[in-house]
């Protein structure tokens, strides 16, 4: 009884790693979609190996990186919409914007997405002011703000990833 209770507890141990190792994948694939919230689906990767028995549990870190992933979410919401507001744009810009993305994902990837959200953006402002040279500069605005959101995501789940690697590495591994 004592070797199955072994056995299932080193199994659930390598089902959270792997299940961890999954949530930080996700996270980063959701660095570049606004569905998935990547910065805290890679943090929920770090929190589900700190139940294992393998890695031991740092409320601290947890703490920090969780602060850090909120803190990047926010700042993903907020970027985009103050590029639009700042060079005069409107709802529809953001809107466009968002639809832009998620089209340009789907159909060329990453460069879909840059591109898409460009002139999904352009097209909203479009709707709504009905001149090209008018709608160009909140389109911009907005472009900017999703670029630099998505790098700053990237960056993010890049580097939750690589602590997951740091932190399975020094402890099961070494």
């Amino acid at each position: 009884s004592k070797i199955k209770y072994n056995f299932i507890k080193k199994f659930m141990d390598i089902f959270l790693l792997v299940l961890g190792l999954i949530f930080c994948l996700i996270g980063l694939i959701g660095s570049f979609t606004p569905i998935i919230p990547g910065p805290i689906t890679s943090w929920l990767g770090l929190l589900i190996i700190h139940f294992s028995d393998f890695i031991p549990f740092n409320s601290k870190f947890l703490i920090i990186t969780f602060l850090i992933a909120a803190f990047i979410f926010c700042i993903d919401i907020i970027l985009p919409v103050l590029g639009l507001k700042k060079l005069g744009g409107t709802k529809n810009g953001l809107i466009g914007a968002t639809l832009g993305l998620l089209i340009g994902l789907i159909v060329g990837g990453p460069f879909g997405l840059i591109f898409g959200s460009f002139f999904g953006a352009l097209s909203g402002e479009y709707i709504q002011k009905n001149n090209l040279k008018e709608s160009l500069k909140p389109a911009l605005g907005t472009f900017v703000g999703i670029v630099t959101g998505t790098i700053v995501k990237f960056l993010t789940t890049t580097a939750f990833l690589g602590l997951y690697i740091y932190l399975v590495y020094t402890n099961l591994i070494s």
